[in-house]
């Protein structure tokens, strides 16, 4: 391991909710908290579609990896990882390139526990996890090394992260930062919630999540859309994250009742 051994005891903070124990929970997972169940509560008296949104992002991940790895990368950077839920990244792309390699990262140590099913790589890809935190690129981009290539296109997946990195905490800069340690050729793959279709429900959950400790930084279009500044967008360009490349996946039920608020991109590094 380039992180830390995932049988190693870890302090879990069960006090507040974790956004990742609260996807796996609207994913119908079993590793989470009560705490984090009973926010996931709050957030569906606001909007009863939140699971399928849940579902979408990881459709899109999906899609995207498919893609990619369809059009010649090989190697992943995978932060914000969440608690493992097949297929994981690493199957998508290996099943299209078996010698895919992909680091994982995430911050919370509920994910490091379950890592292990984040390293069954195909015999000639790599997969690995690192425990490292967004805010910290020059510690991932540190480890990542040990099993990217540096010298050769790396896709960063970001999918469903940076609506809880505020711009106090400098995302758009974050973004920059790991973008400027992939070479030519790298790409950026990245969904977000978005405030645009739903004012009201999503100022509510704002407050609640803030409330219990949990930064929630909902960005327009516009604002989504600049993360991807200097990037070739890849057709259809930025789209609500459902209508990104549809034929690579199958739909996931409840998607089309009503409009996902949420946008999803690639982007080409030139």
């Amino acid at each position: 391991m380039t992180g830390q051994d995932p049988t190693t005891a870890v302090e879990i903070d069960t006090s507040k909710p974790h956004p990742a124990r609260m996807y796996d929970w609207y994913l119908g997972g079993k590793d989470n908290y009560p705490v984090d169940e009973e926010m996931g509560r709050q957030m569906l008296t606001l909007d009863p579609r939140v699971p399928v949104m849940a579902r979408v992002n990881r459709a899109f991940m999906h899609r995207a990896t498919r893609w990619l790895a369809k059009n010649g990368v090989r190697q992943f950077l995978d932060i914000g990882t969440g608690i493992p839920t097949e297929p994981n990244l690493h199957q998508v792309a290996q099943q299209t390139a078996p010698d895919a390699r992909v680091v994982y990262c995430d911050n919370d140590p509920i994910v490091l526990a379950h890592a292990a099913a984040l390293l069954r790589s195909t015999p000639e890809g790599v997969t690995e996890y690192l425990q490292a935190d967004v805010r910290d690129p020059a510690a991932i981009v540190e480890g990542a090394r040990k099993i990217l290539d540096f010298d050769r296109p790396i896709a960063l997946s970001l999918v469903a992260l940076l609506h809880f990195i505020s711009d106090e905490d400098g995302a758009h800069e974050l973004v920059d930062r790991l973008l400027a340690e992939l070479p030519s050729g790298s790409y950026l793959m990245m969904t977000h919630a978005t405030a645009d279709f739903t004012p009201e429900e999503s100022a509510a959950a704002t407050a609640k999540l803030k409330a219990a400790g949990v930064t929630l930084a909902l960005r327009s279009r516009e604002e989504f859309t600049r993360f991807f500044d200097g990037l070739d967008l890849v057709d259809p360009g930025v789209a609500i994250v459902p209508d990104w490349h549809p034929e690579l996946g199958e739909p996931v039920p409840g998607q089309d009742d009503g409009v996902i608020p949420g946008y999803g991109a690639v982007g080409r590094k030139g």
